[in-house]
């Protein structure tokens, strides 16, 4: 299975005062790939709200490496590093590469699934939990294990 990804030219928008990608345009780029690749296995906003459920985060932890600059390639993937039994609770490791190939920065999300009526965690649809097995795990991936409340 090959890495899910997609190109991007950096803008005048995610630029900071130093002249370099601001920190939030990486997670912007990753939060674009995750959604893409959703709405490819057809899962776009419409047919989110249709099913009254949307994916949520927990965490982002990204790590800066290399300096990005206005109008660079960038290519941005996304990689599955772990999942639960039910498909619940996700987490997507995304890395955004410079054109030569340099690894400029990791973005990790984890994330869950929100009943959009009940506002509270649910158990997505088989159809949802189906759509992880078209995206290619990360050589870091671990299953997710619930941990119990004592």
């Amino acid at each position: 299975m090959s890495i899910y990804e997609k190109t991007f030219t950096v803008r005048w928008a995610d630029m900071d005062p130093n002249v370099h990608m601001r920190h939030s345009a990486y997670t912007d780029y990753a939060a674009q790939v995750r959604l893409d690749f959703l709405a490819d296995q057809g899962f776009t906003m419409r047919r989110f709200a249709e099913l009254r459920i949307g994916p949520i985060l927990f965490r982002e932890d990204t790590r800066f490496l290399k300096e990005i600059g206005m109008s660079e390639t960038i290519r941005v993937t996304a990689e599955l590093a772990g999942l639960n039994a039910n498909g619940s609770r996700w987490r997507i490791l995304h890395s955004i590469y410079k054109a030569d190939g340099r690894l400029a920065a990791t973005v990790t999300v984890d994330g869950a699934w929100l009943d959009l009526q009940q506002r509270k965690l649910t158990v997505p649809p088989a159809e949802i939990v189906a759509a992880f097995e078209h995206i290619s795990r990360h050589e870091t991936y671990a299953d997710i294990v619930r941990e119990k409340k004592e």
